[in-house]
């Protein structure tokens, strides 16, 4: 039977060619202007999820 990807993690996660799970940090659609210019920043990248976590993203992702 053919695996299912699980599209509301499908939005929020990316895996590298590598295979390095990536999402994006929470808490930037409003309300930054009181952020400071760093975080605001920091905000914006895409920054790698490690252990047991990127493990279960990526059963749920059966093409990764």
């Amino acid at each position: 039977m053919k695996l299912k990807t699980n599209k509301s993690v499908m939005k929020r996660f990316r895996i590298t060619p590598t295979g390095k799970v990536m999402f994006r940090p929470s808490g930037q659609n409003h309300f930054n202007a009181k952020d400071t210019g760093k975080k605001r920043r920091l905000k914006r990248r895409w920054v790698q999820l490690v252990g047991a976590q990127a493990k279960a993203i990526k059963k749920l992702l059966p093409y990764a």
